[in-house]
């Protein structure tokens, strides 16, 4: 065990449970806290609530070393790490109110020399606020605790060595603070560590899923043009790709997730005025989930005026990007929401990820393949990647799946 660490990690969720695995791996002794029950008990057992490549057996091996135990309460430790999810409300304000409530919660706890890191996306700000709710809650404690901030930035699928490997930028309320999170992050990171201040570190995470928001944008908002000048938007991408200088990303059924999805719209609602980009490209990414659904609502009617019966239509893939189990903002599960609304026709859904969903009955991919009169690739999941294109359905691939 790490002599020098006790780490108490405050949300177990798909970046939380990871980073906590990992900080048990090299020898940290780790005390992780979810609000769930039963996310709590799954973990004690050494098993995993999330799909990630390898991550269960890490869980499994910190569990079974003793470095690392779940539960519903924080402990005294040495680190805190706040990484609870920072959604948006009904008008696209950020809710920073989980970070505030785990906040809270570690208040007892604190005591002097510790460090507390935000590594939950926020807004601009958003360390500071808390650093005064701490001190205004224990004074006692100004001056003599580190506050920074520290965003992830992994690709689900790949987390357990995008962690390790990555850079992270990291910002302190101070320049003691800040050392003091490099201090920690250097005992699993083997990425650079860019010192920077919290104001910066914040609205570093922001830019980066902003930046990604946009050229996905463009890649959407070129589909939408080709569609209506009957061009191939999958040729066209991988020509104008041929140019040295440009890197056009591929286009979807929108964009989802639990950042690129949410993230911007915490610089838009801070400042409307200037973030006029990064607000239309959220405005063309939405629009996109909504075109889809549209497009597939017209094949089923077309398809029902042409054969004189409804069609069965197969909606392929749920989660919000390949290969995962994440339905988060899925722009996929809106598509498939929105067109089932037409409760007369027969659907089939597909999400191979999962086994089972509270709200759609799931169809095996092959079956579903068969079955159906029209077949909507709403995900560029690997299993849909092996299937053969089928001249007697109707395909609608917003995914790529075909690059027809």
């Amino acid at each position: 065990m790490n002599p020098l660490k006790k780490v108490c990690v405050i949300g177990l969720g798909y970046i939380g449970l990871p980073t906590a695995a990992i900080a048990a791996q090299h020898g940290i002794q780790v005390h992780g806290v979810d609000v769930n029950p039963k996310v709590v008990e799954t973990i004690n057992k050494g098993e995993i609530h999330i799909i990630e490549l390898g991550l269960e057996a890490v869980v499994k091996e910190g569990v079974e070393k003793g470095y690392f135990k779940a539960s519903l309460t924080p402990t005294e430790a040495d680190v805190y790490l706040i990484v609870v999810p920072t959604p948006f409300k009904g008008n696209h304000e950020p809710d920073i109110s989980f970070v505030e409530a785990a906040t809270r919660s570690i208040l007892p706890s604190l005591k002097e020399g510790d460090t507390y890191i935000i590594e939950s996306t926020s807004p601009v700000g958003t360390t500071e606020k808390m650093a005064e709710l701490i001190f205004r809650a224990r004074p006692e404690l100004k001056n003599k605790i580190y506050i920074a901030y520290c965003p992830e930035r992994v690709l689900p699928g790949n987390v357990l060595h995008e962690l390790v490997y990555n850079d992270r930028s990291i910002g302190g309320i101070d320049e003691a603070s800040t050392l003091k999170a490099i201090e920690f992050y250097k005992l699993f990171v083997k990425g650079e560590l860019h010192k920077t201040n919290a104001r910066t570190a914040e609205m570093c995470k922001l830019t980066e899923n902003s930046s990604r928001d946009v050229q996905i944008a463009f890649a959407n908002e070129l589909s939408l043009i080709c569609d209506k000048a009957d061009i191939n938007i999958w040729e066209l991408i991988h020509l104008a790709n041929k140019h040295p200088r440009v890197n056009i990303l591929q286009p979807g059924a929108g964009v989802g997730g639990h950042c690129i999805a949410v993230d911007p719209y915490f610089i838009v609602s801070e400042y409307p005025r200037e973030s006029r980009i990064i607000g239309i490209a959220r405005e063309v990414n939405n629009y996109k989930a909504f075109w889809c659904a549209e497009k597939t609502r017209n094949a089923m009617l077309e398809f029902e005026l042409k054969h004189g019966y409804k069609p069965v239509t197969a909606l392929m893939g749920l989660a919000f990007k390949p290969d995962i189990d994440d339905l988060r903002e899925s722009p996929a599960k809106y598509i498939a929401n929105k067109v089932m609304q037409s409760e007369q026709n027969s659907f089939l859904v597909v999400e191979p990820n999962i086994k089972e969903h509270s709200v759609f009955k799931l169809t095996n991919y092959l079956e579903a393949y068969e079955k159906a009169d029209i077949i909507v690739f709403l995900v560029a999941h690997k299993e849909f990647k092996t299937l053969e294109y089928l001249d007697d359905k109707v395909i609608l691939d917003f995914a790529g799946i075909f690059r027809r």
